[in-house]
């Protein structure tokens, strides 16, 4: 006879759900220390109980490290979503440099206010950082077109050397006067340099 399905609500009876805590946070920890094994991947698990009690647990990399590279991932995210706010919010760079000429024009200075300058500045920082993650994008996906060229021609490479090694047998076969020539001077016949 199989375990009945309990429903998943708060336990009202204190001493039982503090049994049942205790009893799936080892599961818990227990599943993730498994998982990190079969997976050989890195596990943190952080569990706060209902009485404020911190209760953690770490698998193949030590617990700090992880929580180091969770921050930087999302620093990183957060840095993302920050651009993606502030591009939402600025200008384009036509209207921003008509802005700034008929702003910054000699009579018009005097009527400029530090809350604007400021607020321009902030514009074109903006501008400047949008342009360059699109620059950095850009180069990325072209770095990663050429690597894909490389190792393409890498394998044609290969191809065209092995091919090379099979004619150059079939010849030496064909015309046993060549192979005894080659084989008497015992020098290799020459081909082309590879790609290394």
């Amino acid at each position: 006879m199989g375990r009945r399905k309990i429903e998943i609500k708060r336990i009202e009876n204190k001493s039982s759900r503090q049994v049942t805590f205790s009893k799936r946070r080892s599961g818990l920890i227990d599943k993730a220390r498994q998982l990190s094994i079969l997976c050989e991947s890195s596990i943190a698990v952080v569990v706060v109980s209902a009485s404020g009690k911190l209760y953690n647990s770490s698998s193949g990399e030590d617990m700090s490290q992880i929580i180091e590279r969770y921050d930087i991932q999302h620093a990183d995210e957060l840095k993302a979503l920050d651009l993606a706010e502030k591009t939402r919010n600025y200008l384009p760079h036509k209207e921003l440099l008509e802005m700034v000429q008929s702003k910054l024009v000699e009579p018009n200075v005097d009527n400029v206010s530090v809350d604007f300058l400021i607020s321009l500045e902030e514009q074109l920082a903006t501008a400047l950082s949008i342009s360059r993650a699109r620059k950095t994008e850009l180069m990325i996906a072209s770095v990663k077109s050429l690597q894909e060229k490389e190792m393409l021609l890498r394998e044609e490479n290969h191809v065209l050397a092995s091919q090379m090694g099979k004619n150059t047998f079939m010849e030496t076969e064909d015309d046993p006067g060549t192979s005894s020539e080659n084989s008497s001077r015992n020098q290799t016949p020459e081909t082309l340099p590879l790609l290394k």
